[in-house]
């Protein structure tokens, strides 16, 4: 029997990158949110063994490296189960996007294999074995709107938000995640070491009680630049989320109108100064994506964001109308822009099989 999943795309509301781990991944804290780009997965089971991934684009590996095969291989030794396993991956999404294609596809492999299989893990285990093969996975075992910590993998269901018109633009770049958080370091490195670009600016803008690099920097009494820590800063956007979600808890929606909030609860996240850390190192490596954030913005987005280490970009819009004028807009200045819109974790579960 062959199972199709659609296996959809995420976006980053947000990412902080904190101090390097032993295991050599980075602590991260973000808000991840589905949304209604996908891939689509056909997974069958039949007699014999091995695996075989089939996927017509050249960028997709079809070996061991690929997240699906990996999962695949836990999966089937967690269920005591046998067979050749065949994965079909159509892909709709860019490789080395920042949209979580990758991971995605593998827990679409992973429920479309229990299907086929008649077999199901445990939930836990199911996150165990997600974690295991890498950090993003465990985030669309939850949907809509999730808060992730660790390097990624820990994963909280946040509350079920309205849907919010987007529209993403996929630049023509792939951008490699090792090599970005490579940079980040060195960033970091150079500002400890006083090396830091532009240090007459950043120190005046420290200097006025502001930073010019997204709170990176103080001042200290003396006038003095201190560049904070890995762990201050995933400290300031931790008190940024505990406002926001203490505020949804304990407020109903038109008492946040009433203070003049965004009516929708992600853009008020969002416009409370919640940034995605790599634009520092990976806008200028890529100037055009810096470039393609600025024309979401004079399309008229709400809000505009890397996401994850990119090269994809989206912004937040108003209505669904305006999102697909934008995407018109901008795809008559060339640039690669789909409308859609983003899913509650009760959307995301209802459409993701079939």
């Amino acid at each position: 029997m062959s199972v199709t999943v659609r296996s959809f795309a995420k976006i980053n509301l947000g990412l902080r990158i904190g101090s390097a781990r032993q295991d050599g991944f980075h602590e991260l804290l973000t808000v991840y949110q589905t949304i209604g780009l996908h891939d689509v997965i056909r997974v069958s089971v039949g007699r014999g063994n091995g695996i075989e991934i089939q996927c017509v684009d050249p960028l997709v590996p079809k070996d061991e490296s690929n997240t699906c095969f990996r999962i695949v291989e836990k999966a089937m030794r967690a269920l005591g189960a046998k067979g050749r396993v065949i994965i079909e991956i159509e892909k709709r999404l860019p490789v080395q996007g920042g949209l979580g294609g990758a991971s995605a596809n593998a827990v679409a492999t992973l429920l479309g294999l229990e299907r086929a299989l008649n077999k199901k893990l445990p939930a836990a285990e199911r996150l165990r074995i997600a974690a295991e093969v890498g950090s993003d996975l465990p985030l669309f075992l939850v949907g809509g709107t999730v808060l992730g910590v660790g390097r990624g993998e820990q994963v909280y269901p946040l509350e079920d938000l309205p849907a919010m018109a987007c529209v993403v633009v996929t630049p023509e770049v792939g951008v490699s995640t090792p090599k970005a958080f490579a940079a980040w370091d060195r960033r970091m490195s150079d500002e400890r070491l006083g090396l830091k670009p532009s240090f007459s600016m950043a120190l005046d803008a420290a200097l006025k009680g502001r930073s010019s690099t997204g709170s990176f920097a103080s001042a200290n009494r003396s006038g003095k630049l201190t560049v904070a820590s890995g762990s201050d800063r995933m400290v300031e956007l931790g008190r940024g989320l505990s406002a926001w979600l203490s505020e949804r808890c304990s407020s109903a929606p038109s008492g946040l109108a009433r203070r003049g909030r965004a009516e929708n609860p992600l853009l008020w996240l969002v416009r409370a100064g919640i940034e995605n850390d790599f634009e520092q190192v990976v806008f200028p490596e890529y100037p055009e994506l810096s470039e393609g954030k600025s024309a979401l913005l004079r399309a008229g987005a709400k809000c505009a964001s890397l996401s994850g280490s990119g090269s994809t970009l989206y912004g937040l819009f108003g209505s669904r109308a305006a999102a697909v004028r934008a995407a018109a807009r901008l795809r008559k200045l060339g640039w690669a822009a789909q409308a859609t819109a983003t899913l509650t974790r009760a959307t995301y579960w209802r459409r993701i099989i079939g």
